[in-house]
Protein backbone atom coordinates (compact mmCIF):
# COMPACT_ATOMS: atom_id res chain seq x y z
CA UNK A 1 0.00 0.00 0.00
CA UNK A 2 1.36 3.47 -0.90
CA UNK A 3 1.43 5.89 1.68
CA UNK A 4 0.99 9.58 1.26
CA UNK A 5 4.15 11.39 1.14
CA UNK A 6 3.78 15.18 0.54
CA UNK A 7 3.63 15.78 4.64
CA UNK A 8 5.87 18.93 3.86
CA UNK A 9 2.49 21.44 5.06
CA UNK A 10 1.86 18.72 8.18
CA UNK A 11 5.71 18.66 9.47
CA UNK A 12 5.59 22.02 11.47
CA UNK A 13 2.94 23.71 13.94
CA UNK A 14 0.77 26.23 11.71
CA UNK A 15 -1.83 27.72 12.11
CA UNK A 16 -5.13 28.47 9.51
CA UNK A 17 -8.13 30.63 9.12
CA UNK A 18 -11.67 29.36 8.44
CA UNK A 19 -13.12 31.56 6.16
CA UNK A 20 -15.13 30.49 2.70
CA UNK A 21 -15.03 32.67 -0.42
CA UNK A 22 -18.77 33.92 -0.59
CA UNK A 23 -18.03 34.93 3.11
CA UNK A 24 -15.49 38.20 1.76
CA UNK A 25 -16.22 41.47 1.25
CA UNK A 26 -17.93 42.91 -2.02
CA UNK A 27 -19.94 45.04 -4.15
CA UNK A 28 -22.20 42.45 -4.97
CA UNK A 29 -24.19 39.85 -3.71
CA UNK A 30 -21.55 36.81 -2.48
CA UNK A 31 -17.40 37.30 -1.89
CA UNK A 32 -15.23 36.40 -5.32
CA UNK A 33 -11.82 35.75 -6.07
CA UNK A 34 -10.18 39.21 -6.89
CA UNK A 35 -8.55 41.96 -5.33
CA UNK A 36 -10.91 41.33 -1.82
CA UNK A 37 -9.52 37.40 -1.72
CA UNK A 38 -5.79 38.52 -1.99
CA UNK A 39 -6.36 41.43 0.85
CA UNK A 40 -7.33 38.47 2.90
CA UNK A 41 -4.39 36.77 1.99
CA UNK A 42 -2.28 39.72 2.71
CA UNK A 43 -4.00 40.03 6.43
CA UNK A 44 -3.31 36.39 6.68
CA UNK A 45 0.30 36.92 6.37
CA UNK A 46 0.67 39.96 8.58
CA UNK A 47 -1.15 37.63 11.36
CA UNK A 48 1.78 34.75 10.94
CA UNK A 49 -1.66 32.51 9.01
CA UNK A 50 -0.31 30.16 7.10
CA UNK A 51 -3.71 28.18 6.11
CA UNK A 52 -6.55 29.21 4.18
CA UNK A 53 -9.22 26.78 4.86
CA UNK A 54 -12.64 27.23 2.69
CA UNK A 55 -15.63 25.18 2.26
CA UNK A 56 -16.76 23.33 -0.72
CA UNK A 57 -16.35 25.57 -3.50
CA UNK A 58 -18.21 23.84 -6.36
CA UNK A 59 -21.35 25.17 -8.12
CA UNK A 60 -24.70 24.71 -5.44
CA UNK A 61 -28.33 24.17 -5.75
CA UNK A 62 -30.61 27.20 -5.70
CA UNK A 63 -29.84 27.27 -1.14
CA UNK A 64 -25.89 27.91 -1.89
CA UNK A 65 -24.97 25.32 0.40
CA UNK A 66 -21.84 24.35 -0.31
CA UNK A 67 -22.55 20.42 0.37
CA UNK A 68 -25.00 20.08 -2.08
CA UNK A 69 -23.85 20.86 -5.35
CA UNK A 70 -24.33 20.54 -9.33
CA UNK A 71 -21.21 18.96 -9.82
CA UNK A 72 -18.54 17.25 -7.58
CA UNK A 73 -15.88 19.10 -10.36
CA UNK A 74 -17.23 22.30 -11.58
CA UNK A 75 -16.26 25.52 -9.81
CA UNK A 76 -19.30 27.88 -8.19
CA UNK A 77 -19.48 30.81 -11.04
CA UNK A 78 -20.46 33.06 -8.72
CA UNK A 79 -17.14 33.09 -7.10
CA UNK A 80 -15.67 34.94 -10.67
CA UNK A 81 -14.17 38.19 -10.20
CA UNK A 82 -16.08 40.77 -12.49
CA UNK A 83 -12.82 43.26 -11.45
CA UNK A 84 -10.84 40.31 -13.41
CA UNK A 85 -13.20 39.93 -16.68
CA UNK A 86 -12.78 43.94 -16.76
CA UNK A 87 -8.79 44.00 -16.15
CA UNK A 88 -9.22 41.17 -19.08
CA UNK A 89 -11.02 43.68 -21.43
CA UNK A 90 -13.83 41.21 -21.49
CA UNK A 91 -16.38 43.11 -19.89
CA UNK A 92 -17.06 47.12 -19.76
CA UNK A 93 -18.11 49.18 -16.51
CA UNK A 94 -21.05 49.79 -18.23
CA UNK A 95 -22.00 46.08 -18.53
CA UNK A 96 -21.15 45.68 -14.83
CA UNK A 97 -23.07 48.87 -13.70
CA UNK A 98 -26.30 47.88 -16.17
CA UNK A 99 -26.72 44.51 -15.24
CA UNK A 100 -26.19 45.03 -11.23
CA UNK A 101 -29.00 47.31 -12.06
CA UNK A 102 -31.19 45.42 -13.35
CA UNK A 103 -34.16 43.94 -11.68
CA UNK A 104 -33.16 40.04 -12.77
CA UNK A 105 -29.34 40.61 -12.18
CA UNK A 106 -27.78 37.24 -12.88
CA UNK A 107 -24.27 36.73 -13.24
CA UNK A 108 -24.45 34.56 -15.95
CA UNK A 109 -25.83 37.26 -17.95
CA UNK A 110 -22.33 39.19 -17.63
CA UNK A 111 -20.34 35.67 -18.63
CA UNK A 112 -21.81 35.12 -21.49
CA UNK A 113 -21.37 38.88 -22.68
CA UNK A 114 -17.60 37.83 -21.48
CA UNK A 115 -17.61 35.01 -23.68
CA UNK A 116 -19.01 36.60 -26.92
CA UNK A 117 -16.17 39.21 -26.65
CA UNK A 118 -13.52 36.52 -25.83
CA UNK A 119 -14.75 33.82 -28.62
CA UNK A 120 -14.12 37.24 -31.05
CA UNK A 121 -10.55 37.91 -30.06
CA UNK A 122 -8.53 36.92 -32.80
CA UNK A 123 -8.10 32.63 -32.23
CA UNK A 124 -9.37 30.90 -29.55
CA UNK A 125 -6.46 31.06 -26.42
CA UNK A 126 -4.48 27.95 -26.63
CA UNK A 127 -5.22 27.62 -22.89
CA UNK A 128 -8.76 27.33 -23.28
CA UNK A 129 -8.54 24.40 -25.98
CA UNK A 130 -6.08 23.12 -23.60
CA UNK A 131 -8.28 23.05 -20.11
CA UNK A 132 -11.48 22.06 -22.56
CA UNK A 133 -9.30 18.87 -23.27
CA UNK A 134 -7.85 18.03 -20.29
CA UNK A 135 -11.07 18.74 -18.03
CA UNK A 136 -13.50 16.86 -20.91
CA UNK A 137 -13.70 13.53 -18.46
CA UNK A 138 -16.40 16.01 -16.55
CA UNK A 139 -16.90 19.24 -17.89
CA UNK A 140 -18.50 18.02 -21.25
CA UNK A 141 -21.34 15.95 -19.53
CA UNK A 142 -21.10 18.87 -17.04
CA UNK A 143 -21.81 21.47 -19.75
CA UNK A 144 -24.42 19.99 -21.67
CA UNK A 145 -26.32 18.75 -17.81
CA UNK A 146 -26.15 22.67 -17.14
CA UNK A 147 -27.46 23.53 -20.51
CA UNK A 148 -30.49 21.04 -20.28
CA UNK A 149 -31.17 21.95 -16.87
CA UNK A 150 -31.45 25.57 -17.81
CA UNK A 151 -33.69 24.51 -20.98
CA UNK A 152 -35.97 22.79 -18.47
CA UNK A 153 -36.65 25.89 -16.64
CA UNK A 154 -34.16 24.40 -13.75
CA UNK A 155 -36.13 21.64 -12.91
CA UNK A 156 -33.98 18.38 -11.39
CA UNK A 157 -33.06 15.94 -14.13
CA UNK A 158 -35.41 13.54 -12.98
CA UNK A 159 -38.05 15.80 -13.84
CA UNK A 160 -36.72 16.31 -17.70
CA UNK A 161 -38.14 14.49 -20.56
CA UNK A 162 -37.52 10.61 -20.68
CA UNK A 163 -35.01 11.00 -23.26
CA UNK A 164 -32.92 13.34 -21.74
CA UNK A 165 -33.53 11.63 -18.48
CA UNK A 166 -32.09 8.59 -19.58
CA UNK A 167 -29.64 9.70 -22.16
CA UNK A 168 -30.95 8.76 -25.35
CA UNK A 169 -27.35 9.12 -27.96
CA UNK A 170 -29.71 10.69 -30.35
CA UNK A 171 -31.46 13.15 -28.41
CA UNK A 172 -28.21 14.08 -26.55
CA UNK A 173 -26.81 14.74 -30.09
CA UNK A 174 -29.39 17.15 -30.98
CA UNK A 175 -29.06 18.45 -27.81
CA UNK A 176 -25.16 19.30 -28.13
CA UNK A 177 -26.28 20.93 -31.82
CA UNK A 178 -29.03 23.08 -30.24
CA UNK A 179 -27.02 24.28 -27.23
CA UNK A 180 -23.61 24.77 -28.90
CA UNK A 181 -23.64 27.93 -27.81
CA UNK A 182 -25.01 27.74 -24.07
CA UNK A 183 -22.35 24.96 -23.83
CA UNK A 184 -19.31 26.68 -24.92
CA UNK A 185 -20.30 29.59 -22.37
CA UNK A 186 -20.73 27.00 -19.44
CA UNK A 187 -17.08 26.02 -21.01
CA UNK A 188 -15.93 29.14 -20.70
CA UNK A 189 -17.11 30.37 -17.33
CA UNK A 190 -15.91 27.49 -15.99
CA UNK A 191 -12.12 28.33 -17.47
CA UNK A 192 -12.51 31.99 -15.89
CA UNK A 193 -13.09 29.90 -12.48
CA UNK A 194 -10.58 27.70 -12.59
CA UNK A 195 -8.10 30.32 -13.94
CA UNK A 196 -8.69 33.19 -11.08
CA UNK A 197 -8.62 30.22 -8.35
CA UNK A 198 -5.09 29.25 -9.67
CA UNK A 199 -4.37 32.55 -9.92
CA UNK A 200 -5.16 33.47 -6.16
CA UNK A 201 -3.13 30.02 -5.05
CA UNK A 202 0.01 31.43 -6.50
CA UNK A 203 -0.78 34.28 -4.95
CA UNK A 204 -1.11 33.20 -1.47
CA UNK A 205 1.62 30.87 -1.77
CA UNK A 206 4.11 33.74 -2.60
CA UNK A 207 2.63 34.97 0.56
CA UNK A 208 3.24 31.65 2.42
CA UNK A 209 -0.31 30.78 2.70
CA UNK A 210 -1.46 27.62 1.39
CA UNK A 211 -5.02 26.45 0.66
CA UNK A 212 -6.66 24.06 2.34
CA UNK A 213 -10.21 22.30 1.12
CA UNK A 214 -13.15 20.69 1.76
CA UNK A 215 -14.87 17.94 -0.23
CA UNK A 216 -18.33 16.46 0.78
CA UNK A 217 -18.40 12.92 1.06
CA UNK A 218 -21.62 12.61 -1.13
CA UNK A 219 -23.14 14.06 -4.27
CA UNK A 220 -26.33 15.59 -4.49
CA UNK A 221 -29.05 13.40 -6.70
CA UNK A 222 -29.41 16.59 -8.92
CA UNK A 223 -25.80 16.41 -9.95
CA UNK A 224 -24.48 15.80 -13.38
CA UNK A 225 -22.55 12.75 -12.33
CA UNK A 226 -25.57 11.11 -10.89
CA UNK A 227 -26.89 12.35 -14.23
CA UNK A 228 -24.02 10.93 -16.22
CA UNK A 229 -23.26 7.65 -14.12
CA UNK A 230 -26.44 6.39 -12.56
CA UNK A 231 -24.81 3.28 -12.31
CA UNK A 232 -22.62 4.63 -9.19
CA UNK A 233 -24.94 5.27 -7.24
CA UNK A 234 -28.31 2.82 -5.61
CA UNK A 235 -30.99 4.05 -7.60
CA UNK A 236 -34.14 1.90 -8.39
CA UNK A 237 -34.44 1.17 -12.20
CA UNK A 238 -36.68 4.36 -12.08
CA UNK A 239 -33.70 6.01 -11.43
CA UNK A 240 -35.23 7.27 -8.41
CA UNK A 241 -33.30 7.41 -4.88
CA UNK A 242 -34.15 3.91 -2.85
CA UNK A 243 -31.96 4.87 0.17
CA UNK A 244 -30.44 8.32 0.76
CA UNK A 245 -27.33 9.44 3.04
CA UNK A 246 -27.44 11.24 6.77
CA UNK A 247 -26.46 10.89 10.04
CA UNK A 248 -28.32 9.33 13.26
CA UNK A 249 -29.47 11.48 16.12
CA UNK A 250 -26.17 13.78 17.97
CA UNK A 251 -25.18 16.67 19.24
CA UNK A 252 -26.56 18.56 16.31
CA UNK A 253 -29.97 17.14 15.81
CA UNK A 254 -32.36 15.34 17.77
CA UNK A 255 -33.78 13.46 15.16
CA UNK A 256 -30.70 12.98 12.80
CA UNK A 257 -29.86 14.39 9.55
CA UNK A 258 -31.37 13.65 6.72
CA UNK A 259 -29.17 14.76 3.96
CA UNK A 260 -31.19 13.46 0.83
CA UNK A 261 -27.86 12.06 -1.37
CA UNK A 262 -27.87 8.72 -3.26
CA UNK A 263 -25.93 6.37 -1.78
CA UNK A 264 -22.98 5.04 -3.69
CA UNK A 265 -22.68 1.56 -5.18
CA UNK A 266 -19.39 0.43 -4.35
CA UNK A 267 -19.01 -2.59 -6.33
CA UNK A 268 -19.87 -0.96 -9.44
CA UNK A 269 -17.04 1.53 -8.10
CA UNK A 270 -14.99 -1.44 -7.20
CA UNK A 271 -14.93 -2.63 -11.23
CA UNK A 272 -12.67 0.09 -12.41
CA UNK A 273 -10.71 0.87 -9.09
CA UNK A 274 -12.73 3.69 -8.22
CA UNK A 275 -11.87 6.01 -10.88
CA UNK A 276 -14.56 7.58 -10.06
CA UNK A 277 -13.29 8.85 -6.74
CA UNK A 278 -10.02 9.46 -7.97
CA UNK A 279 -10.53 11.74 -10.38
CA UNK A 280 -12.45 13.83 -8.24
CA UNK A 281 -9.65 13.72 -5.63
CA UNK A 282 -7.27 14.66 -8.66
CA UNK A 283 -9.30 17.81 -9.00
CA UNK A 284 -9.18 19.02 -5.63
CA UNK A 285 -5.48 18.67 -4.93
CA UNK A 286 -5.05 20.32 -8.00
CA UNK A 287 -7.12 23.13 -6.67
CA UNK A 288 -6.00 23.09 -2.85
CA UNK A 289 -2.76 22.01 -1.27
CA UNK A 290 -4.57 19.71 1.06
CA UNK A 291 -7.99 18.38 1.39
CA UNK A 292 -10.06 18.07 4.26
CA UNK A 293 -12.75 14.66 3.67
CA UNK A 294 -15.85 15.54 5.04
CA UNK A 295 -17.69 12.83 7.38
CA UNK A 296 -14.68 10.41 7.43
CA UNK A 297 -16.33 7.91 8.63
CA UNK A 298 -18.67 7.58 5.94
CA UNK A 299 -15.65 5.84 4.04
CA UNK A 300 -16.05 3.16 6.88
CA UNK A 301 -19.93 2.67 7.32
CA UNK A 302 -22.49 4.98 6.06
CA UNK A 303 -25.84 5.99 7.80
CA UNK A 304 -28.32 4.62 5.34
CA UNK A 305 -32.18 5.63 5.25
CA UNK A 306 -35.30 4.79 3.54
CA UNK A 307 -36.03 7.17 0.78
CA UNK A 308 -39.75 7.24 2.27
CA UNK A 309 -38.64 8.32 5.93
CA UNK A 310 -39.18 11.85 6.51
CA UNK A 311 -36.11 11.67 9.21
CA UNK A 312 -32.68 10.17 9.62
CA UNK A 313 -33.99 8.24 12.86
CA UNK A 314 -34.49 4.90 10.76
CA UNK A 315 -31.52 4.23 9.27
CA UNK A 316 -28.70 1.39 9.68
CA UNK A 317 -25.25 1.49 8.68
CA UNK A 318 -23.92 0.40 5.45
CA UNK A 319 -20.38 -1.15 5.23
CA UNK A 320 -18.13 1.28 2.57
CA UNK A 321 -14.37 0.01 0.80
CA UNK A 322 -12.28 2.65 2.84
CA UNK A 323 -9.45 0.79 2.66
CA UNK A 324 -9.50 -0.12 -1.11
CA UNK A 325 -10.75 3.44 -1.76
CA UNK A 326 -8.11 5.16 0.13
CA UNK A 327 -5.52 2.96 -1.58
CA UNK A 328 -6.37 3.54 -4.42
CA UNK A 329 -6.81 7.99 -4.06
CA UNK A 330 -3.14 7.18 -2.22
CA UNK A 331 -1.80 5.12 -5.07
CA UNK A 332 -2.95 7.76 -8.01
CA UNK A 333 -2.04 10.78 -5.97
CA UNK A 334 1.11 9.67 -3.97
CA UNK A 335 1.64 13.49 -2.80
CA UNK A 336 -2.21 14.57 -1.81
CA UNK A 337 -2.55 15.37 1.93
CA UNK A 338 -5.76 14.57 3.12
CA UNK A 339 -7.59 15.68 6.79
CA UNK A 340 -10.20 12.73 8.19
CA UNK A 341 -13.25 14.97 9.29
CA UNK A 342 -14.22 12.37 12.40
CA UNK A 343 -16.83 13.93 13.95
CA UNK A 344 -19.84 12.01 15.64
CA UNK A 345 -20.61 8.52 15.85
CA UNK A 346 -16.35 7.08 15.92
CA UNK A 347 -15.89 3.77 16.30
CA UNK A 348 -12.71 1.12 16.54
CA UNK A 349 -12.78 0.56 12.88
CA UNK A 350 -13.08 4.49 11.89
CA UNK A 351 -10.07 5.62 13.98
CA UNK A 352 -8.21 1.86 12.41
CA UNK A 353 -8.91 2.86 9.05
CA UNK A 354 -7.73 6.77 9.58
CA UNK A 355 -4.49 5.74 11.20
CA UNK A 356 -4.08 3.42 9.16
CA UNK A 357 -3.09 6.23 6.32
CA UNK A 358 -2.21 8.72 9.33
CA UNK A 359 -4.64 10.92 8.98
CA UNK A 360 -4.45 13.82 11.38
CA UNK A 361 -8.37 13.90 13.06
CA UNK A 362 -10.25 16.91 14.30
CA UNK A 363 -10.80 18.01 17.38
CA UNK A 364 -13.57 20.65 18.02
CA UNK A 365 -12.88 22.72 21.45
CA UNK A 366 -17.10 23.52 21.83
CA UNK A 367 -17.11 19.57 22.50
CA UNK A 368 -14.80 19.33 24.75
CA UNK A 369 -16.38 20.70 28.66
CA UNK A 370 -18.65 18.16 28.99
CA UNK A 371 -17.18 17.28 32.69
CA UNK A 372 -15.27 14.21 32.04
CA UNK A 373 -11.19 14.27 32.27
CA UNK A 374 -11.50 11.57 29.29
CA UNK A 375 -13.23 14.03 26.87
CA UNK A 376 -10.93 13.43 23.50
CA UNK A 377 -11.96 16.99 22.79
CA UNK A 378 -9.83 18.71 25.70
CA UNK A 379 -6.70 20.25 24.81
CA UNK A 380 -4.52 18.04 27.21
CA UNK A 381 -5.98 14.83 25.32
CA UNK A 382 -5.47 16.51 21.96
CA UNK A 383 -2.49 14.62 20.09
CA UNK A 384 -0.06 15.93 17.68
CA UNK A 385 -1.54 14.05 14.71
CA UNK A 386 -5.40 16.31 14.96
CA UNK A 387 -6.48 19.34 13.34
CA UNK A 388 -7.98 21.63 16.42
CA UNK A 389 -10.69 24.05 15.96
CA UNK A 390 -12.59 26.53 18.11
CA UNK A 391 -15.52 25.35 15.98
CA UNK A 392 -16.52 24.78 12.46
CA UNK A 393 -19.11 26.24 10.45
CA UNK A 394 -21.69 23.97 11.77
CA UNK A 395 -20.90 25.23 15.30
CA UNK A 396 -22.39 28.59 16.63
CA UNK A 397 -19.65 31.35 17.19
CA UNK A 398 -17.48 30.66 20.38
CA UNK A 399 -18.60 34.10 21.59
CA UNK A 400 -22.49 32.87 20.84
CA UNK A 401 -21.52 29.41 22.32
CA UNK A 402 -19.79 30.61 25.45
CA UNK A 403 -23.19 33.07 26.14
CA UNK A 404 -25.71 30.45 25.74
CA UNK A 405 -23.92 27.61 27.65
CA UNK A 406 -25.44 26.66 30.82
CA UNK A 407 -23.70 27.46 34.19
CA UNK A 408 -22.58 23.87 34.49
CA UNK A 409 -20.54 23.85 31.77
CA UNK A 410 -19.76 27.15 32.12
CA UNK A 411 -18.17 26.07 35.31
CA UNK A 412 -16.09 23.87 33.15
CA UNK A 413 -14.59 25.81 31.10
CA UNK A 414 -13.57 28.48 34.01
CA UNK A 415 -12.10 25.20 35.62
CA UNK A 416 -9.94 24.40 32.96
CA UNK A 417 -8.78 27.98 32.14
CA UNK A 418 -8.00 28.13 36.05
CA UNK A 419 -6.00 25.07 35.64
CA UNK A 420 -4.53 26.18 33.08
CA UNK A 421 -2.88 29.63 34.35
CA UNK A 422 -1.27 30.14 37.63
CA UNK A 423 -3.77 32.56 39.00
CA UNK A 424 -7.04 33.27 38.74
CA UNK A 425 -8.31 34.16 35.62
CA UNK A 426 -11.53 36.16 34.39
CA UNK A 427 -12.67 34.43 30.82
CA UNK A 428 -12.25 36.25 27.96
CA UNK A 429 -13.74 34.79 24.70
CA UNK A 430 -12.95 34.01 22.47
CA UNK A 431 -10.04 34.81 22.78
CA UNK A 432 -9.19 32.44 25.59
CA UNK A 433 -10.59 29.25 23.25
CA UNK A 434 -8.37 30.43 20.98
CA UNK A 435 -5.27 30.57 22.60
CA UNK A 436 -6.73 26.89 24.01
CA UNK A 437 -6.21 25.58 20.47
CA UNK A 438 -2.57 27.35 19.57
CA UNK A 439 -1.41 25.90 22.87
CA UNK A 440 -2.39 22.31 22.46
CA UNK A 441 -0.39 19.71 20.55
CA UNK A 442 -2.11 19.49 17.45
CA UNK A 443 -0.16 20.50 14.64
CA UNK A 444 -2.51 22.29 12.75
CA UNK A 445 -5.08 24.75 14.69
CA UNK A 446 -7.89 26.59 12.70
CA UNK A 447 -10.05 29.45 13.84
CA UNK A 448 -13.05 30.38 11.79
CA UNK A 449 -12.95 33.90 11.08
CA UNK A 450 -15.74 34.88 13.11
CA UNK A 451 -13.64 33.97 16.52
CA UNK A 452 -10.91 36.07 14.81
CA UNK A 453 -13.65 38.80 15.01
CA UNK A 454 -15.08 38.21 18.16
CA UNK A 455 -18.56 37.81 16.86
CA UNK A 456 -21.80 36.75 18.40
CA UNK A 457 -24.56 34.12 17.34
CA UNK A 458 -25.78 36.07 14.58
CA UNK A 459 -22.96 35.97 12.34
CA UNK A 460 -23.38 32.00 12.69
CA UNK A 461 -22.64 29.64 8.50
CA UNK A 462 -24.62 27.25 9.16
CA UNK A 463 -27.50 25.64 11.83
CA UNK A 464 -27.24 22.19 10.98
CA UNK A 465 -31.25 20.55 10.87
CA UNK A 466 -32.48 23.85 9.14
CA UNK A 467 -32.91 24.62 5.75
CA UNK A 468 -33.25 28.81 5.75
CA UNK A 469 -30.84 31.83 7.10
CA UNK A 470 -27.38 29.83 6.40
CA UNK A 471 -24.74 30.51 4.47
CA UNK A 472 -25.21 34.11 3.78
CA UNK A 473 -22.42 35.82 6.22
CA UNK A 474 -20.29 37.88 5.05
CA UNK A 475 -18.05 40.05 7.15
CA UNK A 476 -17.07 43.90 5.86
CA UNK A 477 -13.39 45.50 6.32
CA UNK A 478 -15.37 48.25 8.42
CA UNK A 479 -16.60 45.82 10.37
CA UNK A 480 -13.16 44.04 10.24
CA UNK A 481 -11.16 47.20 11.77
CA UNK A 482 -13.38 47.09 14.58
CA UNK A 483 -13.18 43.71 15.86
CA UNK A 484 -9.83 43.05 14.78
CA UNK A 485 -7.76 45.53 14.74
CA UNK A 486 -3.52 46.35 14.10
CA UNK A 487 -2.96 46.07 18.27
CA UNK A 488 -5.57 43.14 17.98
CA UNK A 489 -3.66 41.20 14.81
CA UNK A 490 -0.08 42.07 16.53
CA UNK A 491 -1.69 40.20 19.69
CA UNK A 492 -2.62 37.23 17.92
CA UNK A 493 1.06 36.88 16.24
CA UNK A 494 2.59 37.27 19.40
CA UNK A 495 0.73 34.20 20.26
CA UNK A 496 1.31 32.21 17.06
CA UNK A 497 4.80 33.30 17.63
CA UNK A 498 4.83 32.07 21.28
CA UNK A 499 3.07 28.35 20.16
CA UNK A 500 5.60 27.85 17.61
CA UNK A 501 3.14 27.79 14.60
CA UNK A 502 5.28 30.27 12.58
Amino acid sequence: MTQPTNVSLLNQRRVGVLLHISSLPSPYYVGDLGTEAKRVVDLFHTMGVTIWQTLPINMPHADNSPYQCLSAHAGNPDFISLEALQIQGLLTQDDVDTFITSESFNKSQLYAKAYHVFSKQIGIPPAFVEFCSQQAHWLNDFALFLALRSKFNNTGWDQWPEAYKNRDATTLQTAHTELAEEIAIIQFTQFMFFSQWHSLKEYAASKNVYLFGDIPIFVAYDSAEVWAQPHLFKLDENKNMSVVAGVPPDYFCATGQRWGNPHYNWEAMATDGYAWWVSRMRTQSALFDMVRIDHFRGLEAAWEVQATEETAMNGQWALAPGDDLLAAITQALPNVTLIAEDLGIITPEVDALRMKYNLPGMKILQFAFSGQDDNPYLPRNIDVNSVVYTGTHDNDTTVGWYQSMDDQQREYVHAYLNASHAEQHTPDMPTDLINMALESKAQLAIIPMQDLMALDTSHRMNTPGTSTGNWHWRFTWEQLSETLSPVQQSSFLEVVVRTGRV
